[in-house]
C-alpha cells in the first residue's frame, strides 16, 4: 500500500488530523501531510502513504493556488479568524481601484514576515508556543514568489482573492500586509486550496467518503509525486546498477537536468536520480 491521496480537507481540522485518520484507513504508521493547511482552511492535503513518504520533500515544493477572503477593517493576533480582534479600523473609504491599486507591490517575488502564530521554529521551539504565551520575538523575512493575485469578488468589508504563490508563503500574512498597506487592518476569514503542482480540489477525495475499501483505488502512484522532473528511461543493465548504489553514464539522449525521475526497461518507476555532466547517481531509490 503506497502512493499519493489528493484529499479534500475539511474546515476544523488539523492536517496531522488528516494523518491519524488516513492511519487508521490504511493500517499503515507510515504516512505524512505534504504541506500543512490551518484549521479554518480547507481543499487539496496532499497526503503521502507508505514508501511515497520518501518523496515528500518534492510535494512541498510545488507552486498553490488558494481562493481567500479576507475581511477588512479588522486585525487579529493570528492574521485569521480564529485569533482575537486587537484593532479595528475604518474601512468604507475603500473602493475596488483603491484595493487592486495595493494589490501590485505584492505581486512576483516578495519578503514575506512569517507569523507568531506559526509552525516555524526559534531555538527548537514553534512560534504558535511562544505566541500563546504572549512572546513575540524576531523573525527572518523569507522570500517568496506570487506569480498570481487577482480580486474574485469585492463585497466591503470581504474581499475575496484567488492567488497562486510559491512554497512556503503564508496567505495569512499577505493579508496581514495587506490590510495595513490600505490602513485598515485585515484578516483570513475563510481559505480554500485548490491546486498544489498537477493535484486539484476537483479530483480532491473528500475525508469523509476514504474507506478501508475504496483506498487503493483512491491512491495516485507513487512517482505522480514527482511528475514535474523530467522522465529517464533506462536499460535493464543501468537501472540495476542504479538499485546497487552504482553511477550509470549520462547518455545525448538523456534529459538535460539535475534531477530527474527514473523508469527500467519495463516501465517500472525506480526513483529519483541526480546528475552531473557525466553521471546519473542514486538518490531515492525504489527497490522493486
Amino acid at each position: 500500500m503506497e502512493g499519493v491521496l489528493n484529499l479534500d480537507k475539511p474546515e476544523g481540522m488539523t492536517s496531522h488530523d488528516v494523518v491519524n485518520r488516513v492511519r487508521r484507513v490504511s493500517g499503515t504508521r507510515r504516512v505524512g501531510h505534504a504541506g500543512t493547511l490551518d484549521p479554518l482552511a480547507t481543499g487539496v492535503l496532499l497526503v503521502c502513504v507508505g514508501r511515497a513518504t520518501r518523496l515528500s520533500e518534492y510535494l512541498l515544493g510545488q507552486s498553490k493556488t488558494y481562493v481567500a477572503t479576507i475581511r477588512l477593517g479588522q486585525t487579529t493576533n493570528t492574521y485569521d479568524a480564529e485569533g482575537e480582534v486587537v484593532a479595528e479600523r475604518p474601512f468604507s473609504h475603500l473602493t475596488l481601484s483603491t484595493i487592486t491599486a495595493a494589490l501590485e507591490q505584492f505581486r512576483g517575488p516578495i519578503q514575506q514576515l512569517p507569523p507568531m502564530y506559526s509552525a516555524v521554529k526559534k531555538n527548537g521551539q514553534p512560534l504558535y508556543k511562544l505566541a500563546r504565551q504572549g512572546v513575540e520575538v524576531e523573525r527572518p523575512l523569507r522570500e517568496v514568489t506570487i506569480y498570481q493575485l487577482d480580486v474574485q469578488q469585492w463585497q466591503p468589508p470581504d474581499l475575496q482573492l484567488v492567488l497562486t504563490c510559491s512554497s512556503g508563503t503564508y496567505v495569512r500574512s499577505l493579508a496581514h500586509d495587506l490590510g495595513e498597506v490600505l490602513g485598515c487592518g485585515g484578516h483570513i476569514t475563510a481559505l480554500r486550496r485548490t491546486q498544489v503542482g498537477v493535484f486539484s480540489v476537483a479530483d480532491a477525495v473528500p475525508l469523509d467518503n476514504l474507506t478501508a475499501e475504496t483506498l487503493s483505488q483512491q491512491l495516485w502512484a507513487t512517482d505522480t509525486a514527482v511528475s514535474h522532473l523530467p522522465q529517464l528511461n533506462l536499460t535493464s543493465t543501468e537501472a540495476d546498477d542504479l538499485c546497487q548504489g552504482r553511477w550509470v553514464s549520462r547518455q545525448a539522449h538523456h534529459p538535460q537536468a539535475t534531477l530527474a525521475r527514473a523508469y527500467d526497461a519495463a516501465t517500472q518507476f525506480i526513483g529519483v536520480v541526480t546528475g552531473d555532466d557525466e553521471t546519473w547517481q542514486p538518490k531515492k531509490i525504489f527497490h522493486p
